[in-house]
């Protein structure tokens, strides 16, 4: 590692890579240093199988037509599906939906963004929960796909997050996977790995970051680990964060979105299955959305998110998979566990410790916190990562976004520095 840089980066995620590729670009010296074993964060991609790809963290390139990662994989040679192309199903208690009851579900969906979306512009700061009735018919719906989108329970997030989000409504998967995009992208990026930084000290003059790969000093401090990892205390801060960043940091708790997937020895599914279904069986209170072969590839995958999600992590990987095949059974019949093998990858973000969760959501009554978690403190110590970013939070191409503008600001403060 370089002694005495312009900039010392910790994390080696989608932020702190795309901070250390606009350092190069202006000329910048630093040093990056990722905990892990690896980079690419919460963008990791593993196979299930030889040429079967699977994404363990994002997936989806939200708002594909602003999202700089499009282009990207296609100047990497990586190939994406545009969400136009996929076909979801509902199978609740016994029968699958008819078109109309899902065209009803979409109309509800636009009513309660509507709703939503008035409320805020009244200046209401209030939890997602206050506009959907869980005992309503299409309650425990949208409760789940909010916990999908948001890796948090409806009472745990503000409908700021809601409104703030620009959402475009095109979510494209890459089939080689997100994490291998990530990973080819950066490849070239100089990185420090097993680099665990315990310990940031900060004057007018400077840092001094120490990690177990031994002390940096340099003029500049860009931190993009998570918020959970920051409130956890694993890196100690002298002299403390002030109270309104840890106020920030505090508010911004990562929850708990997963993914389950089961290897396929066969298709069993035939070719009028859509590309996925949403299953509530008897007795369930959340139902779970399963991917069916997506991009032909031979697998399935359960998506969980807030407290549930949370729960069956801690219930391990065993009782993740035997719940997913547990709804495949009840939707499809008994001969689909036929077709399950024992090869499967269960992600337990919440149990990762260089990350803790899997990406933030406001808390009520904090709706505007993401700008204060993205000032710096003194001029010295800058934040980045995808909860700082107001309008593209918990996606990776929002944290590749703000480590470019974090770094742009510290070029110019450094050069009226010098």
């Amino acid at each position: 590692m370089s002694s005495d840089v312009d900039l010392v980066i910790v994390g080696a995620g989608a932020a702190g890579l795309a901070a250390a590729k606009e350092a190069q670009k202006l000329g910048l010296t630093f040093t990056l240093l990722e905990a892990s074993h690896r980079i690419g964060g919460r963008a990791y991609t593993e196979d299930l199988a030889p040429g079967v790809p699977f994404d363990l963290g994002c997936h989806w390139m939200h708002s594909a037509s602003l999202n700089p990662f499009v282009a990207i994989a296609e100047r990497e040679g990586f190939h994406y599906q545009k969400d136009s192309d996929w076909h979801s199903s509902i199978f609740e208690r016994g029968s699958w939906l008819s078109d109309e009851k899902m065209a009803e579900l979409e109309d509800t969906e636009e009513a309660l963004d509507d709703a939503i979306e008035a409320a805020a512009a009244d200046g209401k700061d209030v939890a997602t929960a206050d506009f959907i009735d869980l005992a309503s018919p299409w309650g425990p719906y949208l409760a789940y796909w909010s916990s999908l989108g948001t890796s948090h329970d409806i009472d745990q997030v503000s409908i700021i997050d809601h409104v703030a989000y620009n959402d475009t409504d095109e979510n494209w998967p890459l089939r080689e996977g997100f994490g291998a995009l990530v990973a080819q992208w950066a490849a070239a990026v100089p990185v420090t790995l097993n680099a665990a930084v315990s310990r940031v000290a900060w004057r007018g003059d400077g840092v001094t970051v120490e990690s177990t790969k031994g002390s940096v000093k340099a003029r500049r401090v860009l931190i993009t680990v998570s918020t959970n990892v920051l409130a956890s205390g694993a890196i100690t801060f002298d002299p403390a964060l002030p109270a309104w960043k840890q106020d920030a940091i505090a508010a911004l708790p990562l929850g708990v979105h997963n993914r389950i997937a089961i290897m396929l020895n066969d298709n069993p599914f035939g070719p009028d299955v859509k590309d996925n279904a949403t299953i509530m069986l008897d007795g369930d209170d959340v139902p779970m959305s399963i991917e069916i072969r997506p991009f032909g590839h031979p697998y399935v995958c359960g998506v969980t998110g807030g407290r549930f999600g949370s729960w069956l992590e801690r219930a391990g990987q065993q009782a993740s998979v035997d719940y997913v095949t547990e709804r495949l059974v009840g939707a499809f019949g008994n001969d689909i566990a036929k077709s399950l093998t024992d090869r499967v990858i269960v992600t337990a973000w919440e149990g990762d410790p260089w990350t803790l969760g899997s990406y933030s959501g406001t808390a009520p009554g904090k709706g505007h916190v993401r700008a204060e978690l993205a000032k710096p403190i003194d001029d010295t110590v800058f934040f980045a990562g995808e909860a700082t970013h107001t309008s593209f939070f918990a996606t990776c191409h929002g944290a590749y976004l703000s480590g470019i503008d974090q770094v742009q600001a510290i070029a110019k403060g450094l050069k009226i520095a010098a």
